[in-house]
């Protein structure tokens, strides 16, 4: 059986793809539905996820982040885009949600969700998107381990230019800022000058600190 450690170390930020080669649909569900299953604080989940397989709004956005052949060489881009504000309206929709899947109301989860409204409320418009927009960040990790179980090539992206996607996707209508982008598909048969280097980690001594 192959561990989650030995698909991490198969798994690099893959510089060319094959362009011939579609992720099958199954694989691509089963990456998506590993992200949509990412733990999120509060359970809130202050992003979403664009899948964009049209080559013409790839192209677009390859022109606004530095012309990286990934974006349009991969089979599909994947877009994190975080909530720009986590609104009162954001949280009780979420915490409403829980209480119509779980079938009753609870005193503590109720009292958390005032809290909570509390919380957002004093933090301020920006601050709430940053707290939205970290939580993406663990949603690209889910997405790139799930990528590696399904042995399918992904490549963790900042480069690029979030405001121009935004226009480009037209994310502002939506209340929604991108943070991340992350290509999947294939990785080329020649091409790239990573694929055959080996993986680069500070050794165990040097990273980890345990305090028994």
């Amino acid at each position: 059986m192959t561990t989650v450690n030995e698909r991490l170390a198969w798994r690099y930020a893959t510089k060319k793809y094959d362009a011939s080669k579609v992720v099958p649909d199954d694989k691509l569900e089963r990456i998506i539905e590993a992200v949509r299953l990412t733990p999120t604080s509060s359970g809130l989940q202050p992003f979403e996820l664009i899948v964009i397989s049209n080559a013409e709004i790839r192209a677009k956005i390859r022109a606004v982040a530095w012309d990286q052949a990934q974006i349009t060489d991969c089979s599909h881009l994947l877009v994190f885009a975080a909530w720009d504000d986590i609104t009162a309206d954001r949280v009780n929709m979420m915490f409403d949600l829980t209480n119509e899947i779980r079938g009753f109301r609870n005193e503590g989860w109720e009292n958390y969700r005032q809290k909570l409204l509390g919380i957002v409320a004093g933090r301020g418009t920006e601050a709430n998107y940053q707290a939205a927009a970290r939580q993406a960040y663990i949603g690209l990790g889910s997405a790139l381990i799930a990528a590696a179980f399904e042995e399918v090539d992904a490549t963790p992206i900042e480069g690029f230019d979030p405001e121009a996607v935004d226009e480009i996707l037209g994310l502002n209508a939506k209340g929604l800022r991108s943070v991340l982008l992350m290509p999947l598909g294939y990785r080329a048969a020649e091409g790239d000058w990573l694929v055959n280097l080996q993986k680069v980690r500070r050794s165990r001594e040097n990273f980890v600190t345990e305090i028994k």
